[in-house]
């Protein structure tokens, strides 16, 4: 006898507070110089999906990993642990995908927007799955100032 989670699913799906993202592949080729703004722009990238996510960090603030690099005693670039809801129906996110939040919910955190992060491995699948979890790593973003 099969076990059917559909129900539970809608359940669960309604209880999430969800966010608009988009889930892109990164960009390919070399920036190309753009003569209105003067500046070198990164290729558009292919849209994979937007729809409904949500990004939730997946520890506490302190989890934050550093990598030692080659030849270097220690690098700047850290892991940021998170991870990415999407409804099963949404297209499994593969391996350094970027994604990004588009818009927040009604009383959402608007830090989210702007900032994006990189897939870490494909997107969950499992028997037993109401919400698909992605491990993402948040890409370190420098803001410019005014």
């Amino acid at each position: 006898m099969a076990l059917d989670l559909s129900g539970i699913t809608q359940i669960v799906e309604d209880l999430i507070p969800w966010d608009t993202i988009r889930i892109s592949t990164p960009a390919a080729g070399k920036p190309v110089f753009n003569p209105t703004t003067g500046q070198y722009e990164q290729p558009e990238a292919d849209v994979v999906y937007e729809g409904r996510g949500a990004v939730q960090a997946a520890g506490t603030a302190a989890e934050v990993v550093s990598v030692p690099g080659l030849n270097q005693p220690w690098i700047a670039e850290t892991r940021s642990k998170y991870r990415l809801l999407t409804p099963l129906v949404a297209p499994v996110a593969e391996k350094d995908y970027l994604i990004t939040v588009v818009a927040v919910h009604t009383g959402g955190d608007l830090a989210l927007l702007g900032r994006q992060w990189r897939v870490q491995d494909p997107g969950g699948a499992a028997t037993m799955s109401v919400v698909r979890v992605t491990a993402i790593d948040q890409i370190q973003q420098t803001r410019g100032t005014s």
